[in-house]
């Protein structure tokens, strides 16, 4: 009895053994893809008064926690009866991401605001505040939803190989880190400058440490979140080209001398600046015939 009780116990220490390797190999698989979910909530969930970013960047993180809930199931279903349709998922993703990407490099250079140009802003009812914090919650939550499949599935195609057990284990934990991991980060950055003012207003020294560093935080949270959004399209390129560099054996071997990593930033652009004009395109045809209807 006892050595049936020790022999379950060293079963389970292989097991979460394997797990745990597993979830390490499947984490730096979904690195890229996880600073982009950073740097798109970052500043998704900035931007509103301070005693609303926390009740903002909470209803977001339960929409992520929803989206997983939805996600995970399919996927383990898909992977037990169409394998083959995760990696039709994750090719389709990677034209998405290349997409986001070159979209983002498209827009930096060709579609910049002026910063002569100061839009009035327009005071707000409570109402429409409301209103249009609801429309940004929901946008982040379609954002995150997207980014979200993209995760599962790279972390799927790490253990398809694996026993379902394991599948299970390594891919809801990768889920359940990409959520609180994300969100807690960006807690911590859109509060930064709060957390700054607070330094200043600590004593009523001039010039003391915590004024110095307040106003280093206040000054930093612009930075940082422009920081992670370049981070964060680098990072697209990356896991884009990444999926079909391993996905599609000729581009694997297209660069065989170079490495990988500019190999697969080479590829992401190119497949991006290829899907720009076709999404162009079809966004245009689309607006057409929308007008056409309503008319």
């Amino acid at each position: 009895m006892a050595s049936g009780f020790f022999a379950l116990l060293d079963d389970i220490s292989m097991l979460m053994d394997d797990v745990a390797t597993l979830s390490k190999v499947a984490g730096k698989k979904t690195a890229g893809i996880l600073g982009d979910d950073l740097a798109v909530n970052a500043e998704k969930a900035s931007g509103f008064m301070a005693s609303r970013e926390i009740p903002v960047l909470w209803a977001i993180t339960k929409g992520s926690f929803l989206n997983k809930l939805i996600i995970l199931p399919l996927a383990f279903l898909l992977s037990a009866f169409v394998p083959e349709a995760i990696h039709i998922i994750l090719l389709l993703g990677g034209l998405y991401l290349a997409y986001e990407g070159a979209e983002k490099i498209y827009a930096y250079f060709f579609h910049r605001t002026p910063k002569k140009k100061i839009e009035k802003v327009e005071k707000l009812t409570k109402e429409e505040a409301l209103s249009k914090e609801k429309e940004k919650v929901k946008s982040a939550i379609v954002t995150d939803f997207i980014l979200s499949v993209e995760i599962i599935i790279i972390a799927l195609g790490t253990v398809e190989k694996e026993s379902l057990l394991n599948q299970i284990m390594v891919v809801s934990i990768i889920a359940l880190l990409a959520t609180v991991g994300v969100y807690g980060i960006v807690a911590l950055i859109v509060r930064m400058d709060e957390f700054g003012v607070k330094l200043i207003n600590i004593n009523e020294e001039e010039d003391s440490f915590s004024d110095k560093v307040g106003k280093f935080l206040v000054q930093a949270l612009p930075k940082v979140i422009k920081s992670l959004t370049v981070i964060g399209t680098i990072a697209l390129l990356l896991v884009s080209g990444g999926i079909f560099a391993h996905n599609i054996h000729f581009l694997h071997d297209l660069l065989p001398s170079v490495p990988s990593f500019i190999t697969e930033f080479i590829i992401g652009l190119i497949v991006g600046l290829l899907m720009l004009p076709i999404v162009n395109l079809a966004t245009a045809i689309l607006k057409k015939l929308k007008s056409n209807r309503s008319e």
